[in-house]
């Protein structure tokens, strides 16, 4: 190479490094947070997708306008296995070496409640699309969430049942291990008391990824002579609770929660989850123009139908990215602020306003699956529940 040429390469280079260094002052990174492996991998996957779609369309809008500058957005994900070990493993990675301004996710409670803290300590804002806990905003004012929480979700379940099935005599199940499964089966046994009905059995397992034989706990429950079963667990474990309970001649209703939301429900329980209901995020069949622009561009690019868990976590991108445009600079407190300030956002996830403890007050739906597809049953608001069962 002569004098010549190489003067001309270094000088390249030298352009080529300020051109990285302008790209790069331009471009706002974000973390990604969900578990696309493991026992709720459906979960998972459609958050991925969601956060995708959601940083593809405001990138092709243009970017994010903040200050006097566009800024695209960079996606950074990670798998976190629906482990808080992991969670927390790769919550560190993405807050000191990617050095991201917010994460969006996890997804699931036991998840959140190890990242929270992370996220907290370092005063980088993290809004989950789907922890519902109560505890988990508790952590600190950098962790927001996108969704209801399980004091709410507890209740709509038990007044459905209570009010809408017409039963009396609730035998619950739920993994005792779990934060998420626990809590929720307890706010939901408190609701459905209060309201005049009896909870017969109250019986748990722990580890619900481990356990696949559940007749021991369903014995028990099948003793007490319940009218429903209320389980509180994800859909692997849910279909196999409703496949057992049949082959052991306890053929009563069976409800749950947010957790039943994936196609493996029906896939893995077959016949015995035909009429199951349960409470959810939202409904592939609400008419809002947000659900069905989001449905479509969903469809488009992935060619699948989102499910609830995928809305939430679009909806929890809209939620971050209108935030960091009004918080007019990169900076964690400076978002945090602007997300503590949001207030009527239409979003996938609903219309959004956080009160104190960054929790957004929205309805519920109740899902059925009929014929093997989920079909919308209605919809339930705060106020539609009577006093004593409000959260």
């Amino acid at each position: 190479m002569s004098i010549h040429q190489i003067a001309v390469w270094l000088a390249t280079a030298a352009l080529c490094g300020s051109w990285a260094t302008q790209a790069s002052s331009e471009e706002i990174t974000i973390g990604g947070m969900a578990p696309t492996t493991g026992n709720v991998a459906t979960f998972g996957v459609g958050q991925r997708n969601a956060y995708q779609l959601a940083i593809e369309q405001v990138n092709a809008a243009g970017g994010l306008k903040i200050g006097d500058k566009q800024y695209k957005v960079k996606l950074l994900f990670e798998d976190e296995q629906n482990s808080p070990e992991v969670g927390a493993t790769v919550a560190r990675k993405l807050i000191n070496q990617d050095k991201v301004a917010a994460i969006l996710g996890p997804t699931n409670t036991k998840v959140c409640l190890a990242v929270g803290p992370i996220a907290q300590e370092n005063k980088v804002p993290m809004v989950t699309p789907t922890c519902t806990n109560p505890k988990v905003t508790l952590v600190g004012d950098y962790v927001f969430r996108a969704g209801f929480i399980d004091t709410f979700q507890g209740a709509v379940g038990a007044y459905f049942v209570y009010e809408t099935l017409g039963k009396r005599k609730a035998g619950v199940l739920f993994d005792n291990g779990n934060d998420y499964t626990k809590g929720l089966a307890t706010y939901f046994r408190q609701a459905f008391e209060k309201l005049g009905g009896k909870v017969v059995a109250f019986e748990s397992f722990t580890d619900e990824e481990k356990t696949v034989d559940f007749r021991p706990q369903l014995i028990h429950i099948k003793s007490a002579a319940p009218d429903v079963i209320y389980t509180s667990d994800y859909y692997g474990a849910a279909a196999l609770i409703a496949k057992q309970a049949q082959e052991m001649g306890l053929k009563v209703p069976l409800a749950g929660g947010d957790g039943f939301d994936s196609p493996d429900l029906v896939r893995i329980g077959g016949p015995s989850v035909e009429g199951v209901h349960f409470t959810n995020f939202y409904s592939q069949d609400d008419p809002s123009p947000e659900v069905q622009e989001f449905i479509k561009g969903y469809r488009a690019k992935y060619n699948d139908t989102p499910d609830a868990y995928a809305a939430q976590g679009y909806g929890a991108a809209q939620i971050l990215f209108d935030a960091i445009r009004r918080a007019g600079k990169i900076d964690g407190p400076a978002i945090r602020a602007a997300l503590a300030n949001t207030k009527g956002l239409k979003t996938v996830a609903g219309e959004i306003t956080f009160d104190a403890n960054r929790n957004p007050t929205k309805p519920a739906v109740i899902l059925e699956i009929r014929d093997g597809k989920q079909k919308f049953v209605k919809r339930v608001s705060p106020a539609d529940l009577p006093e004593n069962i409000r959260p």
